[in-house]
């Protein structure tokens, strides 16, 4: 089985997909953190196509950040500035070639993840 990674954003607080929340995915390595993704959830809350896919999938140490912050603003959440939650990182390992999927669970005030399926 090859690995590959996948992400579902649920905005609770109005109990909808989180439409239009851009995502950026790095790979950690020691103190490097180097950039390989930009992705938008689509009108599921779900990114059109693998955030990593088989095919560039390799174990180890990754980030996902989801940038909360503009999409609460975009999504008509009153402003507040600055916004309590902003820019979300996620850090988290892949240790075998599985289907990683990390969920946002987010509202204004807090958000949630584990590892799904």
């Amino acid at each position: 089985m090859a690995g590959y990674l996948t992400t579902h954003v649920l905005d609770t607080a109005r109990g909808v997909p989180a439409e239009g929340l851009k995502i950026e995915l790095f790979h950690i390595e020691g103190e490097q953190r180097m950039h390989l993704k930009t992705l938008v959830t689509n009108d599921d809350g779900r990114t059109d196509e693998p955030i990593l896919p088989s095919g560039r999938f390799a174990t180890g140490t990754y980030e996902l950040v989801f940038h909360a912050g503009s999409y609460l603003d975009a999504s008509g959440t009153p402003p507040e500035h600055p916004r309590f939650l902003d820019v979300i990182p996620i850090r988290f390992g892949m240790s075998k070639a599985s289907h990683y999927h990390v969920p946002l669970l987010l509202s204004p005030y807090g958000y949630s993840t584990y590892r799904g399926s």
